[in-house]
């Protein structure tokens, strides 16, 4: 099924990345804008896009230009940067040291069997029914458990935690009325950092084999972390262990139930499926934008920026520049050499990528073993959330 031509924003011709059809419906509008616009302009930021491939690239590779050091309290609640997302190097390089073991790639490979069992047993309660709505019933509780399990964090908190993560990227008050979502955002806040607070007290006087317990132990050039370096660290994991993996997941099968030529590709080559995860996170790119700001002038092409300025790297864009990408507006589960970059580069790549990896490709197989033929339910209509790309209502039916 090809993307449905999207017309361009009536105010500047450019983008609007809060427009429903934009959300659900992305790829047209990236296709104009790597046409037409070297740096183009986002109307609900009011500020400049980068989404070329090699612009992208060049401003996630060089942090000293384009930094991630920026107030971002009016959208995520938080008293202070997250750690390590919003500190650049060198002072984010030290974090990432010893964060990184924690999520190395055996690490998230010890997971591996215990997610798998978990998927079966969440299949297992509707397998026989025939439908289910694949966001509430399988794309949030599955990856959800392996990020508690990975911090340690009870599982019978799950509807806490994600009341708490919606709370920040989607506050439940009208989108465009930005004082009601700020005022959400701080009190939400507010509860995490209150949350972790007495996790931190807890793991100090009863250590446990987890992550919040690494946190408290382990020393950064030779001193412990500070109570405020774990909450900043803590808060981070909240909002991407909760959100990333699960909106991933939903995108990827709504692509899959749209395409059934591409579904019985994979069910007939499940060895495709690895491959297949690569290609859906370049095709599709739950989170999309990622905002810099600029420490210095520089110029793309001939437009100069200036130091100050705020820059959105539109990366679901870059994912889909013909100039790095052959033939980038098709699908292809068997293309070689897919350099996306739904994860970030430099030093800012992803520090879960390894788990999110684990958990998709599990995850589609685990399914396709279960449930190989699947379609959206006659009449409905999948509903997309804003900013990043989950798929809020998402009804699949087979037969039974």
């Amino acid at each position: 099924m090809e993307p449905k031509e999207q017309n361009p924003c009536p105010h500047t011709g450019v983008l609007n990345i809060i427009d429903p059809e934009y959300t659900a419906n992305p790829q047209p509008a990236y296709a104009r804008l790597l046409a037409e616009h070297r740096v183009a302009k986002s109307i609900a930021m009011h500020s400049p896009i980068l989404s070329r491939y090699e612009d992208v690239m060049y401003a996630l590779r060089h942090p000293e230009i384009f930094s991630s050091e920026m107030d971002m309290k009016v959208l995520l609640g938080t008293r202070r940067p997250m750690i390590p997302q919003q500190i650049d190097p060198p002072r984010q390089t030290r974090y990432r040291k010893i964060l990184d073991l924690r999520f190395s790639r055996p690490r998230m490979q010890a997971l591996e069997p215990d997610l798998r069992r978990h998927a079966q047993e969440v299949i297992d309660g509707f397998v026989e029914r025939g439908e289910c709505e694949f966001d509430s019933e399988f794309a949030v509780p599955l990856p959800c458990r392996a990020f508690l399990t990975l911090m340690g964090l009870p599982q019978e908190e799950l509807d806490l935690f994600i009341e708490l993560k919606n709370g920040i990227i989607r506050p439940p008050v009208d989108p465009m009325d930005m004082i009601a979502a700020t005022e959400f955002r701080m009190k939400t806040g507010e509860r995490i950092y209150a949350y972790f607070e007495k996790m931190i007290e807890d793991r100090r006087a009863k250590p446990c084999d987890d992550m919040m317990t690494y946190l408290t132990t382990v020393e950064l050039d030779g001193q412990p972390l500070s109570d405020e370096e774990i909450l900043d660290i803590s808060y981070l994991f909240l909002l991407g262990g909760l959100d990333t993996v699960t909106a991933t997941l939903g995108c990827s099968m709504a692509y899959l139930a749209a395409n059934p030529e591409q579904r019985r590709k994979l069910v007939a080559k499940p060895e495709l499926i690895p491959n297949a995860v690569e290609e859906l996170l370049r095709w599709e790119t739950p989170v999309s934008l990622l905002p810099r700001v600029l420490k210095q002038n520089v110029t793309i092409g001939d437009v100069e920026l200036r130091e100050g300025a705020l820059v959105n790297l539109l990366i679901g864009a870059a994912n889909l520049d013909p100039a790095e990408f052959p033939d980038a507006m098709h699908v292809d589960f068997e293309r070689e050499s897919i350099r996306h970059v739904a994860f970030g580069a430099g030093a800012h790549r992803c520090l879960g990528s390894h788990l999110a990896r684990m958990e998709l490709r599990a995850a589609l197989e685990e399914w396709h073993k279960r449930i190989p033929d699947y379609a959206i339910k006659a009449g409905a209509v999948p509903k997309v959330s804003p900013g990043i790309r989950e798929q809020l209502y998402l009804p699949l039916v087979w037969s039974a």
